[in-house]
């Protein structure tokens, strides 16, 4: 006959190696489920919050940089009818509504290994090489359709490729509202043709920005890209776009 005390410790090697039953195993998943519930309810708004401030930071940028391209008139860039920097945001203003001479707002690898271009800008690199701040950096550039450059660039963009649909600020009582698009009046209501016409020192204007689906040049010049400008010209309810900014150049 065995001794007792073996007979207890196999009942004790017994309760060891037994798994987990059905409702501990409930118990489990219940005590988990509450835990992620309470991790997503206190990091999701955070983390859509960090999402939210990018966007708004890139938003920023592309709007000073819209801002300040279109009122400064570069070395060797010609355009019938201006001499200065306030003349090319009128006329960029007032043209802004045809894809044929539609903005484009954008991001881009500008190449710090390359003598830069004679306007001032850097030389994009289409293919990454080297280090990000040392051989390559990011630059922000506003373009219109019709200059080259728009197009040499487009393979090193980086994000996403915006048309801009300006559009004049005219007072109506004591408050801004959007005038027509396309055109420019002065505050006495007459319509200004041309930047010698325009009789204030300032243009307040709305910048509707407008994510292009296809960072190609054939795309940008072909029948597709002109239709959807249209629309977006024709209705903002149609095709919204994706954040408007309120601006002003002076001269």
């Amino acid at each position: 006959m065995k001794p007792f005390i073996l007979k207890t410790q196999n009942a004790q090697l017994r309760n060891i190696l037994r798994g987990f039953t059905l409702m501990e195993t409930v118990i489990a998943i219940l005590v988990l489920a509450v835990l992620l519930t309470g991790f997503l309810t206190v990091f999701t708004p955070a983390a859509q919050g960090i999402r939210r401030s990018i966007s708004t930071q890139q938003a920023d940028r592309l709007n000073a940089t819209l801002e300040r391209d279109m009122s400064t008139l570069r070395e060797g860039e010609t355009i019938a009818g201006v001499t200065t920097g306030f003349d090319k945001a009128f006329t960029w203003i007032q043209k802004g509504n045809a894809p044929e001479t539609a903005i484009f707002v954008y991001q881009y690898r500008g190449d710090k290994s390359q003598p830069p271009r004679i306007d001032g800008t850097l030389l994009p690199m289409k293919q990454i090489k080297g280090k990000p701040g040392i051989d390559y950096v990011t630059q922000t550039a506003a373009r219109r359709v019709n200059d080259a450059a728009l197009f040499e660039d487009l393979d090193a963009i980086i994000g996403p490729l915006f048309y801009i649909i300006p559009t004049q600020l005219v007072y109506s009582g004591n408050e801004l509202i959007l005038g027509e698009i396309g055109t420019l009046k002065n505050p006495d209501g007459s319509v200004a043709a041309a930047p010698s016409n325009y009789t204030d020192a300032v243009i307040a204007f709305s910048a509707a920005f407008h994510m292009v689906p296809s960072v190609s040049e054939s795309y940008l010049k072909g029948p597709g890209f002109a239709a959807k400008f249209a629309l977006a010209v024709e209705s903002s309810t149609k095709l919204k776009p994706v954040f408007i900014r309120n601006l002003a150049v002076r001269r």
